[in-house]
């Protein structure tokens, strides 16, 4: 196989990359567009684009409220895509997905639903521990600290060594009897390191805490199977697959999401009302208050079937190689620093430039049509444990293709030139 062939090419799909994903075929400031901003938003193919269009402009209803033909469609829509969705991560028939606005949505979900309580005490409650690692988007992070300021518990990082790796016996000194979470994500946003999350969480599960697992930046190409994981609830968001954007989901074991107070109360997630009190219906529904994003959920499904049909294996092969090209030729340009260079699994690659800000190094590529994002990519506490501030991070996808890397590579050595 020759590895520098475009991914969709090697995957027989008959189509381009601009001719699959319609937004790559435009030019930037006269240049090519070369689209390497996927950790924060991945493109959306023709299969999941059609498959929202259809939706709305021949199902558009309300779900579970009518008995006319419209809403009867757009409610087997809704629950065929998470059928699907569940599928596509693994989840058994001891598995639920409640659908959500995307990982921010459902990790406050959890961390909302277990430090509060309608009835008796909440899961978390003082003198509890919570621990979350080291790497975490604030979306992972944030929410735990509030849940330990509501419930007096007391929040403990699993620190990452100077390299940036997590070590599983960091984590065995740290839990306790009174470790109630461990939230960890699959995949570092902000530096690409792909942790052991499976024996971490296992770890975690052996010693009693309930497991929470951040996939955003792995569902677009890692195979995740719950069923293998000892995780009890997993996140992540549909335009991280090359689905829409405001989607997501919250997977967990029934029994665990059994234990989470709504976070939103109002319709559909009700059993019975009266003017004094509301008997909850059960899951998923008790957890999706609301009317959905029905057509999301429909774009959401039609990205994970385009991800299926050209194999974890392929994407996580044709990422590792744009990501092991771009750390090469990032480490021979002198005054670059690059995070993880050791790491495998991932599509991320984040570097630093001595005496350049992100944001000019940024600006520089977009020059020549490379879209790139810089900043602190919303992982402050880890760029500054690491001793860093804000980097410039490319980030791939299954459209991108070896010579981008190389106009990336010829790019950063153009603006190290101009800003020095």
């Amino acid at each position: 196989m020759n590895m520098r062939q475009p991914l969709l090419d090697i995957a027989g799909t008959g189509a381009s990359a601009a001719a699959q994903f319609p937004i790559l075929a435009q030019r930037i400031h006269g240049q090519p567009l070369a689209y390497l901003d996927n950790a924060a938003t991945t493109h959306m193919p023709l299969p999941v684009l059609n498959a929202i269009r259809e939706f709305e402009t021949h199902d558009r209803a309300n779900i579970h409220r009518g008995v006319h033909t419209l809403s009867q469609r757009a409610t087997d829509a809704f629950e065929r895509a998470r059928a699907d969705v569940k599928r596509f991560v693994g989840a058994t028939e001891a598995y639920e997905l409640v659908f959500t606005s995307g990982t921010t949505d459902a990790l406050n979900m959890v961390a909302h639903g277990l430090s509060q309580a309608l009835v008796g005490p909440a899961v978390i409650g003082p003198g509890d521990d919570i621990i979350v690692s080291g790497l975490e988007h604030h979306a992972n992070l944030v929410p735990w600290q509030q849940a330990a300021r509501r419930t007096g518990a007391t929040l403990r990082i699993l620190l990452p060594d100077a390299n940036g790796q997590l070590d599983v016996n960091a984590l065995a000194r740290l839990l306790s009897p009174r470790t109630r979470v461990f939230a960890l994500t699959a995949c570092s946003n902000a530096s690409g390191e792909r942790p052991p999350y499976e024996a971490l969480l296992d770890l975690a599960a052996q010693a009693g805490a309930l497991t929470v697992l951040d996939a955003a930046q792995a569902v677009g190409h890692s195979a995740l199977n719950l069923h293998t994981l000892a995780c009890d609830f997993m996140a992540f968001s549909a335009h991280k697959m090359y689905g829409p954007m405001g989607m997501g989901a919250l997977v967990g074991k029934r029994s665990s999401l059994e234990r989470l107070t709504p976070l939103r109360f109002g319709g559909d997630m009700v059993q019975s009302v009266s003017y004094t009190d509301a008997v909850f219906a059960e899951l998923p529904a008790r957890l999706e208050g609301g009317t959905p994003n029905v057509s999301g959920a429909v774009g959401m499904a039609a990205a994970a079937t385009y991800i299926e049909a050209i194999g974890h294996a392929a994407i996580e092969a044709h990422l590792a190689a744009l990501r092991q090209h771009a750390v090469t030729g990032l480490r021979q340009i002198e005054g670059v620093t690059v995070l993880s260079p050791h790491a495998k699994s991932s599509a991320i690659v984040s570097f630093v430039v001595d005496g350049a800000h992100p944001h000019d190094i940024g600006t520089l590529l977009d020059a020549r049509g490379i879209a790139v994002r810089t900043g602190h990519h919303c992982a402050q506490p880890l760029l500054e444990h690491l001793g860093l501030g804000p980097t410039t991070r490319a980030s791939f996808a299954v459209y991108n293709t070896h010579d981008e890397v190389d106009r990336l590579l010829a790019g950063v050595s153009h603006a190290i030139g101009v800003l020095r």
